[in-house]
């Protein structure tokens, strides 16, 4: 919304491997090459089935039409009220992601501030994305393509702020409740609060009760903005975004 108003993939079916009968003989013409490239195949549905059933965090409006989640990067934000673990599904809204991970990895979301908080009278959502840095600012042009929205906007789930059609670029939200009407505004789920969600609920409201800060101030000069600002008014901020980094397996000791 500028006033930036906001915005269980499918599962792939698997056909198995039919099995000979209990006391069947394998044909001669199988060879063993055969049975090998047969197991092979088995081998790697079952993974891809596993690699499947590991995201299941959002829910698909029509399972049919909807991609399975195989892929994911996650994401950590530490904030003044403490840590958010966020998974994002590439394949669920692929521009949204694709952007939220270079904004990630560009450092643009540290020390910004969680300026629009709406939870009354209903839970509604706690919005984030306004960098007025020199190197940071230039991002609120950069504007991409709608993705379709094919997950449900449930609480927790993120989707990118815009103002309408393709205007997307830095702004995101987290919902607080089941926001499917923005749906009819093609406002699209890319990803999920897995960790500290009870956290994101009790980010703080400032300023209006339905707009939060002075989005034009902070674009203009954040600081000078939040300095003048008092302690009551103070925002959550996001002290630093950062991708989590799979863990290496410990190495095996030498005897």
């Amino acid at each position: 919304m500028h006033r930036h108003l906001l915005g269980l993939g499918a599962l792939a079916l698997l056909l198995a491997w039919g099995a000979a009968p209990v006391g069947a003989e394998i044909p001669s013409s199988i060879q063993p090459a055969t049975l090998v490239a047969q197991e092979s195949q088995e081998k790697k549905e079952e993974k891809a089935e596993t690699e499947v059933s590991k995201f299941r965090h959002l829910e698909p409006f029509d399972a049919a039409q909807a991609p399975a989640l195989t892929e994911v990067q996650r994401v950590r934000f530490q904030t003044s009220a403490g840590d958010l673990e966020l998974e994002i599904y590439p394949q669920a809204a692929p521009n949204a992601a694709q952007r939220f991970i270079e904004l990630v990895k560009a450092g643009f979301y540290d020390q910004t501030p969680i300026f629009r908080v709406v939870s009354v009278p209903h839970p509604f959502v706690a919005q984030f994305g306004i960098n007025w840095r020199p190197g940071m600012v230039e991002w609120k042009n950069k504007m991409f393509q709608d993705d379709p929205s094919l997950f449900h906007l449930t609480e927790g789930t993120l989707a990118f702020a815009k103002a309408g059609p393709n205007t997307n670029s830095t702004q995101v939200f987290i919902n607080y409740g089941d926001n499917d009407f923005l749906r009819g505004q093609n406002f699209s789920t890319f990803g999920i609060v897995t960790k500290g969600l009870d956290i994101a609920r009790n980010f703080k409201s400032v300023g209006s009760a339905d707009m939060g800060l002075d989005q034009g101030r902070l674009w203009s000069n954040g600081e000078a903005y939040l300095n003048s600002l008092p302690l009551n008014q103070q925002p959550t901020m996001i002290i630093k975004a950062e991708l989590i980094e799979d863990e290496e397996p410990p190495k095996e000791e030498k005897k």
